[in-house]
């Protein structure tokens, strides 16, 4: 049988139990290639069997390898470096903040904690050791106090209870003393790290090509001007996040249509309810970002040169030419 364990039926977890007990043993038990399945041990050496999964295990690593490649290909060195971050970020993703939550951390500190180190991770491994990636680094951590702030006003102004789906709510069966409307905020914060991300390292990094075309201009100027690069970035950036969430939660969102319930009520339901809020919260920090991370930079990149200090070097005198006519 291909992918099949054997073990005793007590040391099994519960469900597992119930589901090889729930099952009688016959000849004809098998799995078929590709099938993760398990087999327990009962009472008098009796085989249980029970299909836990499809084994996705191969087309899962050749889209990761594809990804790898393509990434590397089109970015270079780069993308490697972003690669490396990423992998950084998912450390301490799976290795602090899951089981920081497990066992009933502050779900809004262990995501201001754990968001803060994955940007850091991030931002400077891609992009190295710089002003230009520090402003962009201090916009986020604005950005990200905004948000959560934003967040946790949101769920709280919307009586959201953080218990929407099935999952959430066998997680409360399973942890005592966990507070599912800080997981909801917490699961706001972590969900804008990416975007977040992209739009503050490009923020910075507008400021900092406008002062190498522009060395006379004002921190005003530079401010203005990235203000108005921001503005478009904002404009596309929005649907992003917004789609995003729409993309995720997209079954919910039509079984509840499918209801149909008038529309200010379908809203008012928590799963609806807890998507907008999602989404709007992690907007708005996003849009917050823009002039929070230009003001950073304007204020940090190198100071203005004078217009005319250009031209301060006196020119040379051109000999005059005395004609004589006569």
């Amino acid at each position: 049988m291909s992918g099949v364990s054997a073990r005793p039926l007590q040391d099994c977890p519960a469900w597992e139990q119930d589901t090889a007990t729930a099952r009688r043993p016959t000849s004809t038990s098998r799995a078929r290639p590709g099938w993760a399945a398990s087999a327990y041990v009962g009472e008098g050496g009796t085989p249980y069997y029970a299909l836990v999964t499809i084994d996705r295990l191969l087309p899962l690593a050749l889209f990761t390898l594809a990804f790898v490649v393509v990434v590397i290909a089109v970015a270079g060195w780069k993308g490697v470096r972003g690669l490396i971050g990423l992998g950084v970020a998912g450390a301490i993703f799976f290795g602090f903040m899951l089981p920081a939550l497990a066992t009933g951390r502050p779900a809004v500190a262990v995501a201001l904690v754990g968001g803060s180190a994955i940007m850091f991770a991030v931002l400077y491994l891609a992009h190295g050791i710089s002003m230009r990636t520090t402003s962009a680094f201090v916009g986020t951590l604005v950005s990200l106090l905004a948000t959560a702030g934003l967040g946790a006003l949101g769920v709280w102004a919307a009586r959201l209870s953080g218990l929407s789906t099935d999952e959430t709510i066998a997680l409360a069966g399973q942890s005592e003393g966990l507070s599912f409307t800080a997981l909801l905020t917490c699961s706001l914060v972590i969900a804008g790290l990416g975007v977040l991300n992209d739009t503050t390292i490009t923020q910075a990094s507008a400021v900092w090509e406008l002062r190498a075309a522009g060395p006379h201009l004002s921190r005003w100027d530079l401010f203005t001007a990235g203000m108005r690069i921001g503005r478009d970035h904002i404009a596309s950036t929005i649907y992003t996040i917004v789609f995003a969430y729409a993309g995720a939660a997209l079954s919910t969102l039509v079984l509840l249509s499918l209801y149909s319930q008038p529309l200010d009520l379908l809203l008012s339901t928590e799963p609806f309810a807890e998507e907008i809020v999602r989404t709007l919260g992690s907007g708005i920090g996003l849009v917050l970002s823009v002039p929070l991370t230009t003001g950073v930079a304007a204020l940090t990149v190198g100071s203005a040169v004078a217009a005319a200090s250009a031209s301060a070097t006196p020119r040379r005198a051109k000999p005059a030419h005395d004609h004589d006519h006569g």
